[in-house]
Parts: C-alpha cells; structure tokens; sequence
C-alpha cells in the first residue's frame, strides 16, 4: 500500500486531460457486449473498475479487441454470452457488478459473481428482489456478495425503488431488455440517466423522465460507437483546488456536462465559485463542455434533497471547499454515503477533525464552519479512492505535509490523478 505525503501549494495553473468518465464507460461496455454488430469505444476510462467489467465480459465470452485510438467490443447479439467457467471478479467496483447481475439475470447458465473485501459489504438486497421479481434466481448470504444468479426467462415488472440509484434503475432496465412487455422503474428521486441515454443510443424502446424509467423488450440492440466524455467527478477535485489556491486556473475541455451529473457545478456556484463554461456540444446524448475554474472566495450552502442523488460522489470534496467558505455549509439527505466503499460521513468527518476543521457528524450528513485554515496531519483513505483524492486536495491548502495512506486505491477510479497534480503546480 503506497503512502503518499502532500506538501502545501502556492498555486495550480494549467490545462488537463481528464480521463473518460467511468460511468459511461462501463456501460459503453456492457451495451456494446450485447448489440449486434461492433462497436468502437473512444475515449474509455482506464481506471481499475472499468477495467474489472471488460476482464468479466471477456470471461463471458465477449471479444474485445484494441485499435490504435479506441478499443472495438464485437457484440454478437442478447444471448451470445457463454457460461464462465470462473467466479467473475467485479473487484471494487459496483457498478459492474449490480448492472451485469441484470444481465446475468436473463442468461441460461448459472454464474457467481462477487468482488473485493469492501464490495461484499455493500448492499445487494436493492438489485436481488426486483430480479426475483422478474424471475431470476439468486443466492446470497445477508444480500450480500457474493451472488450466485440462475438465469431465467424473465417478465415484466413496474418497481418502485426505495433508493435513488442509477446501479438499481441500470440492473432492473438491463433484465428489462429480455423480459417480454414493458418493465417500469420509479425512484425518490432522480439518479443520473447514463444507461437510458445509451440504450436510446442504441435504437432500443425506451422512455424516461425524471424519477422514471420504462424499457419494452425483448429487443435487441443495434450497434453503434461510442465517444466517451471527460469524467465530471474527476474533474470536481480540480474545481475545488482551483477555487480554493490563490493566483490558480485550471482549464478542463470536453468534460461531461449530463444534467444528472452537474450538482457538482450547481453546488459550487451556489457558493460563490467562479467556474466559467464554454464550448458546448452533444455526442451519443451526452453533452460536454470546456470547464475554466479560477480562484475565489466561498460561501456556505446547504446541500439537501434532490441535488444528494446528484453530487453524492462530490461530497467528500465538496466538505473540504466547506471549510474554506466564509459561514456555515450543511449537508443532509445523505445517509446513502454510509454504505459506499467506506462510510464517508464518518471517514470524511474524523480526517477532517484531524486537519482541525471546525466539523460535525450528523445522522445523514455533516454541518461544517469555515474558514478554518487546515493544519497537515496523517489521513486514513480506509482504500476509499474518492477519500485519498479529496484530502490529497485538503493537503494543498494546510499548513505543513499532510500523509495519505493507502493511495493505491485511487486507480479504482482516477489512474494519472497524482500525474495531473503535479503538472499543475507551479512552487
């Protein structure tokens, strides 16, 4: 495990190259494995997760093949996937396996799918009933990973989910392209829309607004390329650093800009920050965006209802900008933050508490006073990649070196974030 130590910066100035955002990524991915006909991804995140939903592909008999500037995924149809003679790997990664789980759902073979330490403690009983709802059969102990899925001829079902989640609302619309009739989603709230946006992409007869989702299947999914945006959650930790050094800009072209996605920006403007847009344009229903953010001085918000669904993997650095706005930032509505790959109220709150920010854990969030000046101090990431990355930007604004152990896992998400650090410093 790679510790790394973090020294104050002056300032960060520079343009970026964001890496493809990883949401649509894995389901470029997991879209294309099942159209009919290849399909040529540019722009695909590198990051570990991804990486772990093409080795499961592959091991179901997906071909996947590289070009010199993208990579081909040879779909050959709904039900050209071939029994693993291993136990997939999701590692990390949740998105692989909750939205592969409902394809699986629909298979006619048996497979075991499963996933690191942190992932056998998230929670599955919120993609295993409406499967067995639809007809699958799944084994698991505590509705936990791992999850041995029998496959089934599925049916249609209108679901109401209890959480917004765009995981839950992808696994149930997956098992919605082979169940017969149209199967219905409804959430709390709106979750980002990723997966509707790519199966429209790919002919296939849905409809959806905000809060629902509806698929009519059987249908089987044309072929078609995708261009893979910038990663808008990369980009949150460069939003925050630019806005918090003094003297900084940093130029971000081509990040995703989905409105599903965008309470990052909504947030921090609330707060006063200077973020400047441009350049707008729309590729496979996702549209990007130059993004500019420059130095400037914040103000408290309060971040509660529908924007949570929006910002909930911005929250951690979202609480560090908190400590530098001139007032009082409450974040609520945020209890799905306890069962991510750490609880990150209580690891965001206790890290925080050791820089001396003036912070409080409440049930589903945190109140934050600021300005608080930060003081360096040895942060555990608990092998949360959104954790190491958020106080990693912490430690440029505290006084003396700042230790974050176990960095490794920011390859989950975010390979080349300590590179891209670096280049925008300028000590």
């Amino acid at each position: 495990m790679k510790d790394r130590v973090i020294k104050p910066a002056t300032n960060l100035r520079g343009e970026i190259k964001l890496p493809g955002d990883k949401s649509i990524s894995h389901r470029a991915l997991i879209l294309s494995s099942i159209a009919d006909g290849d399909c040529r991804i540019t722009g695909l995140s590198n990051a570990e997760d991804v990486k772990n939903t093409k080795k499961c592909l592959q091991a179901l008999g997906v071909s996947i093949t590289k070009e010199k500037k993208s990579i081909v995924v040879h779909g050959r149809g709904m039900d050209s996937m071939k029994e693993s003679g291993k136990i997939l790997d999701a590692g990390n990664s949740g998105t692989t396996l909750r939205l592969l789980s409902g394809i699986l759902a629909a298979q006619n073979f048996t497979t075991t799918i499963t996933g690191d330490e942190s992932l056998q403690k998230r929670p599955m009983r919120r993609i295993i009933e409406p499967l067995e709802l639809m007809g699958a059969q799944i084994e698991s102990q505590a509705f936990k990973a791992p999850l041995k899925i029998r496959g089934n001829l599925l049916k249609a079902i209108d679901y109401a989910s209890p959480v917004a989640s765009a995981q839950v609302k992808s696994c149930i619309l997956l098992a919605g392209l082979y169940a017969k009739g149209i199967t219905r989603i409804t959430e709390p709230s709106e979750s980002r829309n990723h997966t509707e946006l790519m199966l429209k992409e790919f002919q296939a007869s849905i409809q959806f607004s905000a809060g629902m989702a509806g698929i009519k299947g059987p249908f089987q999914l044309k072929a078609t390329d995708i261009d893979v945006p910038g990663d808008i959650s990369a980009a949150a930790f460069f939003l925050v650093a630019g806005c918090l050094l003094k003297d900084s800009e940093i130029i971000m072209p081509n990040v995703g800009v989905n409105p599903t996605r965008t309470g990052i920006l909504d947030a921090l403007v609330s707060m006063n920050a200077p973020i400047q847009k441009s350049e707008y344009i729309v590729l496979n229903n996702e549209p990007r965006e130059k993004l500019v953010t420059r130095s400037g001085i914040l103000m408290p918000t309060h971040l509660s209802g529908s924007i949570i669904p929006r910002i909930i993997d911005e929250i951690p650095i979202l609480a560090i900008a908190a400590t530098q706005a001139n007032g009082s930032t409450t974040i609520k509505d945020a209890g799905e933050l306890r069962v991510k790959e750490s609880d990150r109220i209580t690891t965001v709150v206790e890290n925080l508490k050791k820089m001396k920010a003036n912070i409080r854990e409440i049930k589903d969030g945190m109140i934050i006073d600021g300005p608080t000046p930060l003081k360096g101090a040895e942060i555990d990431s608990y092998g949360d990649h959104r954790i190491a990355m958020a106080f990693s930007i912490a430690g440029l604004l505290a006084e003396g070196e700042t230790l974050v152990k176990n960095t490794d896992c920011v390859e989950t998400s975010f390979p080349g974030f300590y590179d891209i650090l670096e280049s925008l410093r300028h000590d």
